[in-house]
């Protein structure tokens, strides 16, 4: 195949996205597939340039980003379409984390280009980007997720209907970036304030306490469940993408019958956010074993640090194969994205 991994942009996810699709390119190419690499937000990336993408590997905070976003925005113009690895690939592999790379921005992109992408639709990547939707849709088909409020809110109001403690966060972010976790009606604002740096929406969700899980699908199939134990309250960006800060296990120690649980609500939320090709469901599950959706990820990480390929690999399933897998779903839904 004739691959070409889109990955970079301007997010708050920029550095996770390079070290995953630097991953993907590698493995891609120990595959003996033609592979070329794309910055979403300085185009074409000759082989010999790709290292230098991310020297010093993801950092423990969120690179800035200034000085990039009028390239990107040339990119979402007409350039992205324009760059011939990009006309001429079999499937672009996309390798982008949040931004215009997760919410349908460049699925209707490509959409518009004709090329055939790994992932979700627009639709989908669109539903599952909004928390808020996501979890009013999943809502409707019987997945229960905490409650949550959308900022702005009182402290008055927060206590009533969310509760103390509570997660402020972004709304339409992933990697946990901006999320906070707030014990007391004295600190929201500036929680609110430090999720707006990120997103023009906030959310307010009461906090669960319990352990947290999460179900990859690849393609229609639930992949063995991951737990996480995080060496800090919560499973925050450092947490993610630092090694050594959390602990993975896979498959988790639960018995079979939350195993299937979670399958199966992590099956139901895929088909109804209308998600194609392959993503990551995270729950949280309370201390009497109920189960709460949190997240839908369209394009989970594939670092050398994420989920995803811990739970192909305990499937039986190497990361070559599982990357040569996700473009042969992309391959297999031409024509069908939403």
């Amino acid at each position: 195949m004739r691959v070409t991994v889109l990955t970079g942009g301007t997010s708050a996810e920029r550095d996770v996205a390079l070290a995953s699709g630097l991953q993907v390119a590698r493995a891609l190419r120990e595959r003996r597939h033609a592979v070329s690499v794309v910055d979403l937000a300085a185009g074409f990336v000759p082989p010999e340039q790709e290292n230098a993408l991310l020297p010093g590997g993801v950092g423990r905070e969120p690179p800035p980003l200034e000085h990039l976003r009028e390239l990107e925005r040339g990119m979402l113009g007409s350039g992205l379409g324009e760059i011939p690895v990009v006309r001429s690939a079999d499937v672009i592999f996309l390798a982008l984390h949040g931004g215009r790379g997760e919410d349908g921005t460049v699925q209707a992109i490509l959409d518009v280009v004709g090329a055939p992408y790994t992932g979700s639709g627009q639709l989908g990547s669109a539903l599952a980007m909004d928390k808020d939707l996501a979890k009013r849709l999943l809502r409707d088909h019987g997945i229960g997720s905490p409650a949550w409020l959308m900022a702005p809110a009182t402290a008055a109001r927060v206590k009533r209907a969310v509760g103390f403690p509570c997660i402020v966060k972004p709304s339409k972010q992933g990697s946990s970036v901006g999320m906070s976790l707030v014990r007391r009606g004295s600190d929201l604002s500036a929680a609110v304030a430090e999720a707006a740096r990120y997103d023009d929406e906030v959310m307010i969700e009461t906090y669960v306490a319990g352990r947290e899980f999460t179900v990859g699908i690849l393609g229609d199939e639930a992949l063995p469940v991951v737990e996480i134990r995080p060496r800090h309250e919560l499973f925050d960006y450092e947490c993610k993408y630092t090694p050594g800060m959390a602990e993975e296990i896979v498959p988790a120690p639960i018995s079979a019958a939350l195993r299937a649980t979670l399958q199966r609500a992590a099956q139901r939320a895929h088909r109804a956010l209308k998600l194609g090709g392959y993503s990551r469901i995270d729950f949280r599950a309370d201390l009497k074993g109920g189960i709460h959706f949190l997240e839908a990820n369209t394009l989970p990480g594939l670092t050398g640090n994420s989920l995803i390929p811990k739970a192909a690999r305990a499937a039986g399933m190497e990361f070559g194969v599982l990357c040569e897998t996700i473009c042969r779903l992309a391959l297999g839904s031409r024509g069908t994205k939403r």
